[in-house]
C-alpha cells in the first residue's frame, strides 16, 4: 500500500525551529515531486514548499521562503522540511503530498497522481 507518514511536530516558542520528516513506504519517491502543504485553523489548505524529484530545485511560497528548507534523501524514502525561526502564524497541520508529475509548479507539484499524508500538527506559540 503507498503511503506517506509525516512526523516532527510539535509545540515550539517564536523563533525556534522544527524538522518535519515525511516518510514514504511502498512506492520509490525517487520518481516523485514533493510538496509540504499547511492548513491553519479557519484558513485553507495552502503550499509552502515544493522539490522536483531529484532535489535540485526548490521553491517556496513568499510566506516562508528564508525560513524554511525542503530537502530529499531518495535513498531513505523521506523528505524533509526544516522550519527555522517560527512564528505564530505558521501554526498548522503540515502536509506533505508526493506526485507522480516529477516536477513543480510554483511552489506546489504538478498535478498527475498524489498521494497525501495525514499530517502533522505545528504549533508555535509563547
Amino acid at each position: 500500500q503507498l503511503q506517506l507518514v509525516e512526523s516532527g511536530g510539535g509545540l515550539v516558542q517564536p523563533g525556534g525551529s522544527l524538522r518535519l520528516s515525511c516518510a514514504a513506504s511502498g512506492f520509490t519517491l525517487a520518481y516523485y515531486a514533493v510538496g509540504w502543504f499547511r492548513q491553519a485553523p479557519g484558513k485553507e489548505r495552502e503550499g509552502v514548499s515544493c522539490t522536483n524529484k531529484d532535489g535540485v530545485n526548490t521553491y517556496y511560497s513568499n510566506s516562508v521562503k528564508g525560513r524554511f528548507t525542503i530537502s530529499r534523501n531518495n535513498a531513505k524514502n523521506t523528505v524533509y522540511l526544516q522550519m527555522d525561526n517560527l512564528k505564530p502564524e505558521d501554526t498548522a497541520v503540515y502536509y506533505c503530498a508526493a506526485d507522480l508529475s516529477k516536477y513543480c509548479s510554483g511552489y506546489e507539484p504538478m498535478v498527475l497522481e498524489r498521494y497525501w499524508g495525514q499530517g502533522t500538527q505545528v504549533t508555535v506559540s509563547s
